[in-house]
């Protein structure tokens, strides 16, 4: 059995979950999620949320642990929320938002503007004599990942210098380069 899948999800005060016919809603300060899920059943008992699956099948078991993920990561969304940094590292690498307009100057010819989803919310970090930081905080755990992958892949830091757009506390492995 799926050890992720056994562990009942803790419901928090302040958060609300309904389950309907193949539908997962989750309410709570921050927003409101719904998840489609099949293959399980989904149970409120005692204010915990109970996955279980129907049979032994593989697709079941499968699903069995990412279901419950996915609805745990609903629950802590809602309640608490999610925030990532990115770092950018390189000389005139510059960030600046306007509102959910996220200005990225990352060495191409022009500048990069995205606009960021409303769900998530943008400020940059801009200090003298270190790198400007992005830091992107929501309750919906999938969106954020999308948003910062989309962020990261327009310059991924190189190997050799570790210019670009990485995670805050992120170690990269670094080559040697040519030798003299």
């Amino acid at each position: 059995m799926s050890r992720i899948g056994k562990n009942p999800i803790v419901v928090p005060a302040g958060v609300t979950v309904e389950v309907a016919e193949g539908l997962v809603t989750v309410k709570g300060k921050l927003g409101q999620l719904t998840q489609e899920f099949s293959d399980v059943t989904v149970k409120l008992e005692e204010g915990n949320v109970i996955v279980e699956r129907s049979s032994d099948h593989k697709d079941h078991r499968s699903k069995h642990g990412l279901y419950r993920s996915l609805i745990n990561n609903m629950v802590v969304g809602v309640s608490t929320g999610f925030t990532k940094e990115l770092e950018l590292v390189g000389v005139g690498y510059r960030a600046s938002n306007q509102g959910q307009k996220l200005d990225l100057a990352l060495g191409f010819s022009h500048n990069i503007v995205l606009e960021v989803a409303p769900e998530v919310q943008v400020e940059t970090i801009s200090e003298k004599g270190k790198n400007p930081i992005v830091k992107l905080t929501s309750y919906d755990k999938q969106l954020l990942g999308a948003v910062t992958a989309k962020i990261r892949g327009f310059r991924r830091p190189e190997p050799y210098k570790g210019k670009g757009v990485k995670f805050v506390g992120e170690v990269l492995r670094r080559k040697a380069g040519k030798s003299a």
